[in-house]
């Protein structure tokens, strides 16, 4: 393990030559922002607009390869994605079996969602449908496991951003006035309760802001009278219902309700400057941004605009220039939270070609939360329990079928045996395999796994990946359980989809009357190690080339034969088709002699604890009956079974309970018939 771990490679940001190829026009990539690869994002005037980032180096979950997905992520500065784009991966899926367009297609759909919705993979279940806030994103068949870890990935590394970038990025839905809230309010009450927020600049405290700057002298009116206010401003959210009634006039209030109805998701903010400065400029057109005024919520911007409502202020309003700006709440700002209105002082120097210079002069202001209501988030279900939700029904069937078969193995395997149709019992449930568990669920268990574990293992990642293929999954759990029950043999001669193939290619051979082709005994042990050399070099592959290993593992022809059904390129296919055909002559040539996963099975099926088949003292010698029979020759030359090689095929269960077959029975009866006979 020590050795294992010196080899892991921590990943490493792309650098800036790397990155920028992915940039679309017309932003462009500006500088790197931490040591992690996140840099910012700039629009076509230069202006700061987002961030771009890769995943891998915030967050290096395993794929389903073991290896981390890494994908290019383009932020706005308000959370929504501009950009989603795969730079790299190792999933064999989609590496040699679907082809890379279905997994690009996947990462098209994050364009304009925002990292506050709730984005899940897969299909509404239940009710979820109707009514829900859940984002749903297509994934892709055949490949599910690997999508959601790619969607886990995009959102793990988004909101990592969002939390160092953008710390006041709400991660929940904005409130909105809850319209059913009413309260009895006059201007004292909003002004005594801190609903109506008031702030004073002096001319006196706007010259100091000014101070060392060219403008410093050219506002006369704030020299001459100091103390004399320079801004009045006044600051109410009009958005719920009781404080609207209780500042506008009656006109102005439906006026706004009006209003509010049409853009239900503006929210409407009444600004009143009672001193000198005013609200906008004279060139301020109406319905467009004011320009002077703008607000930010927790360090980010927030959008204003002006209404274009006409203002009438209740009676007892302090006078002054007043208007309704409005911003929208679906792009991140959240009414009961604080945040600062940004108003312009703007002084010009010289006459005939006048230098402009401001500074800022900032509110604060935040509505209480009980004017307002939040929608009810729908947390998205874990990802394991979205799969499992997704894969019900096959894992209620996989359920029922692994029951009856581990039942009958377990309780009653020598009864089976000895059934007069066994064979076409086990050709019934291999074809079940060959069809529901390997076509129909995808269950066909790979060595992939097994390396993408130990990658994990080597790079101290989680194992997580594991939950969002349950189908698999629960035929792993019911794999590694039988290797103490029964050794390799469960999976290898009952589960395994590709190995159903070779037994009928095998049984079409006989039929066919193609003559069988067997190795001798010292060649037949000599190519049973040839799958333990298979797995150590892809062990190898593992540690010095990882991101080969995808390439390595189709030495199995499990995802041409089962999870692509053959359409892949065609020499994959021919080479698939291969191993089927030899098994029409040599009985289940790839399984025995080539499987790095039957050469897995085999070193745990060391941790078997028993011997589940019987044998007698006379099997071995005299009789040879059981070896000769054994196709997968897992029989010694003194009856004893080898069972790293048995595929639990039964023949020599069967053999051994049946009086006209077994010699030891047959030769027990003939001298009972005699001593009945002699007496």
């Amino acid at each position: 393990m020590l050795l294992f771990s010196s080899l892991a490679v921590l990943a490493e940001p792309l650098s800036r030559e790397d990155i920028e190829p992915y940039i679309r026009a017309p932003f462009s990539l500006g500088e790197a922002l931490n040591e992690n690869g996140v840099y910012s994002l700039l629009n076509s005037g230069g202006a700061e607009a987002g961030y771009v980032f890769e995943s891998e180096p915030l967050v290096p979950l395993p794929g389903f390869s073991g290896a981390p997905i890494n994908i290019l992520i383009v932020l706005d500065l308000e959370g929504r994605f501009l950009d989603v784009q795969l730079i790299e991966h190792n999933e064999p899926i989609f590496v040699s079996g679907l082809g890379e367009a279905p997994f690009h297609k996947f990462f098209e759909q994050y364009g304009g969602l925002s990292i506050s919705d709730s984005i899940v993979v897969g299909n509404p279940y239940g009710d979820a449908a109707r009514g829900s806030s859940l984002v749903y994103l297509d994934g892709v068949t055949k490949a599910t496991a690997s999508v959601r870890i790619a969607h886990e990935t995009v959102m793990g590394a988004a909101l990592a951003v969002a939390r160092e970038k953008m710390q006041g990025l709400a991660s929940a839905p904005p409130a909105f006035p809850n319209p059913d809230y009413e309260e009895e309010l006059n201007w004292q009450d909003l002004v005594g309760q801190g609903i109506a927020t008031r702030k004073v600049y002096t001319n006196a405290e706007v010259d100091v802001l000014f101070d060392g700057t060219l403008w410093e002298d050219d506002d006369p009116e704030a020299q001459d009278n100091p103390d004399d206010p320079y801004l009045d401003l006044w600051v109410v959210d009009v958005g719920p219902k009781s404080i609207a009634r209780a500042v506008l006039s009656q006109d102005s209030y439906e006026e706004l309700q009006r209003f509010m109805e049409i853009s239900d998701n503006d929210e409407p903010i009444l600004v009143i400057e009672t001193a000198r400065h005013g609200l906008v400029s004279e060139d301020f057109v109406r319905n467009t941004s004011p320009d002077w005024i703008s607000a930010e919520q927790g360090g980010l911007p927030v959008a204003l605009r002006d209404a274009d409502l006409l203002v009438e202020l209740a009676d007892d309003i302090p006078d002054g220039v007043a208007m309704i700006l409005r911003t929208d709440r679906r792009l991140g700002f959240d009414p009961s939270r604080e945040w600062v209105l940004k108003v312009l002082s703007v002084r010009e120097h010289g006459m005939f070609q006048p230098e402009t210079g401001s500074v800022t002069l900032e509110v604060a202001h935040v509505t209480p939360e009980r004017f307002f209501d939040r929608p009810e988030q729908i947390a998205p279900a874990p990802p394991w329990l979205e799969a499992l939700r997704n894969r019900q029904s096959d894992l209620i069937i996989l359920s029922l079928f692994l029951t009856v078969l581990l039942a009958g193995l377990a309780l009653r395997m020598n009864a089976l045996a000895a059934q007069p149709l066994f064979t076409p019992i086990r050709l019934a449930v291999l074809a079940f395999v060959t069809v529901f568990v390997g076509w129909w669920g995808q269950g066909q268990l790979s060595i992939v796994t097994v390396l993408g574990a130990l990658r994990t293992t080597l790079d101290g990642g989680s194992f997580t990946f594991l939950l969002y293929d349950p189908f698999s999954l629960l035929i792993w759990m019911v794999t590694l359980a039988g290797l103490i029950v029964w050794g390799r043999g469960l999976f290898c001669g009952w589960l395994c989809p590709f190995g159903a193939l070779q037994e009928f290619a095998h049984h079409l051979g006989k039929a066919l009357r193609i003559r069988q082709i067997e190795p001798t005994p010292k060649w037949d042990n000599r190519l049973k190690w040839l799958k333990y050399a298979v797995l150590m070099a892809l062990l190898v592959v593992v540690l010095a080339a990882p991101d080969q290993v995808d390439k390595a593992a189709e030495v199995e022809p499990f995802k041409t034969a089962i999870t692509t059904f053959f359409v892949r390129e065609w020499y994959y296919v021919a080479y698939a088709v291969f191993w089927l055909v030899l098994s029409m002559v040599l009985f289940k040539g790839f399984c025995r002699y080539v499987c790095p996963l039957g050469a897995f099975l085999a070193l745990g099926g060391l941790l078997r604890g028993r011997d589940w088949i019987e044998r007698r003292a006379e099997c071995g010698s005299p009789c040879q009956l059981c070896k000769v029979k054994c196709k997968y020759g897992a029989i010694k030359q003194t009856g004893q079974i080898q069972y790293d090689e048995c595929f639990q095929c039964l023949d020599c269960v069967a053999i051994h309970d049946d009086r006209n077959r077994c010699v030891p029975l047959i030769v027990a009866a003939r001298r009972r018939t005699r001593e009945v006979a002699a007496e």
